[in-house]
């Protein structure tokens, strides 16, 4: 692909590790977010620009000249249709040649999360479209656990004994950039992408545990107390559902299957939960959230 590759969310986590991937391929990349100068200070040799998910005007602009799109719903949007889908609209009208959507796992036949609206949205756009579809990301533990981690010494959700093979952002960032690479071969298909081991949140607290020498507990909420936590803790109304709607439904299974695809797509072994932990170790020590 010549034309470049717009990384939406590029300041985030996910996005930031697609920058990379997509980098170390040697595909053009154009990183989008909120805060453009913030970004080209951390991506300097990139080409930034500034797009928001609640500023139509951004979307023209930002599409401008790109030839691949790397879409993800920040946590905080539920609201799609003006948003992530009317980005799709507009990708279409600006010869976007292929767009790869970051999903969730069952996000297909769950009609309840956004990512479904999104999913039907842009297989009926007529762009060429691969879905991607992981599971729980390893990197939770330094974004939606890392306070009560810090604060509590406790992972706290609502998960029962629900099991969950995490995936590292850092290995879908490799997946984003060998779909790209090869657009022929991927378009038109979801995969389903997750670790390679399946664990509940008691062996999912023994890893940081170990690797920081001192005990993490994992304490199971009920529905109702962990909304009220993730209030308490400031998050919007939209964002506290979606994420008690991921977290309980691993009670009934729906994270809990293990999937060879990702392996398959790297061509080596998934990283870990030990080594997203062990790398990222002093993360747990500082109230200031790491960057990653």
């Amino acid at each position: 692909m010549i034309r470049p590759v717009l990384v939406t969310g590029a300041s985030g986590n996910l996005g930031g590790a697609v920058v990379r991937s997509l980098i170390a391929a040697g595909i053009p990349v154009r990183a989008a977010g909120t805060n453009a100068p913030g970004l080209q200070r951390t991506f300097p040799s990139v080409d930034v620009v500034h797009l928001d998910f609640h500023t139509p005007s951004t979307f023209g602009p930002a599409l401008h000249g790109v030839g691949g799109l790397f879409l993800l719903r920040p946590p905080a949007i539920a609201a799609v249709g003006p948003t992530l889908n009317a980005v799709v609209d507009v990708a279409k009208q600006a010869g976007v040649e292929h767009v790869v959507f970051s999903s969730v796992t069952g996000a297909d036949t769950n009609r309840v999360v956004p990512h479904h609206r999104v999913e039907t949205h842009l297989q009926a756009s007529g762009l060429s479209w691969t879905i991607l579809r992981p599971g729980f990301f390893a990197q939770n533990l330094a974004d939606a656990y890392r306070s009560d981690i810090i604060g509590d010494d406790r992972i706290y959700l609502p998960a029962g004994r629900g099991r969950a093979a995490f995936i590292d952002v850092r290995d879908l960032g490799d997946v984003v950039a060998t779909v790209f690479a090869n657009i022929e071969a991927h378009r038109s298909t979801g995969y389903t992408l997750t670790g390679a081991v399946a664990v509940d949140f008691r062996e999912v607290a023994e890893v940081p545990t170990s690797e920081l020498g001192r005990p993490i507990r994992y304490q199971p909420a009920s529905v109702l107390a962990y909304m009220r936590h993730l209030k308490g803790q400031g998050l919007p109304s939209p964002q506290v559902l979606v994420q008690t709607i991921l977290h309980t439904g691993l009670r009934h299974g729906q994270a809990q299957r293990v999937d060879p695809t990702l392996a398959a797509l790297l061509g080596h072994p998934p990283r870990t939960l030990q080594r997203y932990v062990h790398d990222h170790r002093t993360t747990w020590s500082s109230p200031t959230p790491a960057t990653f």
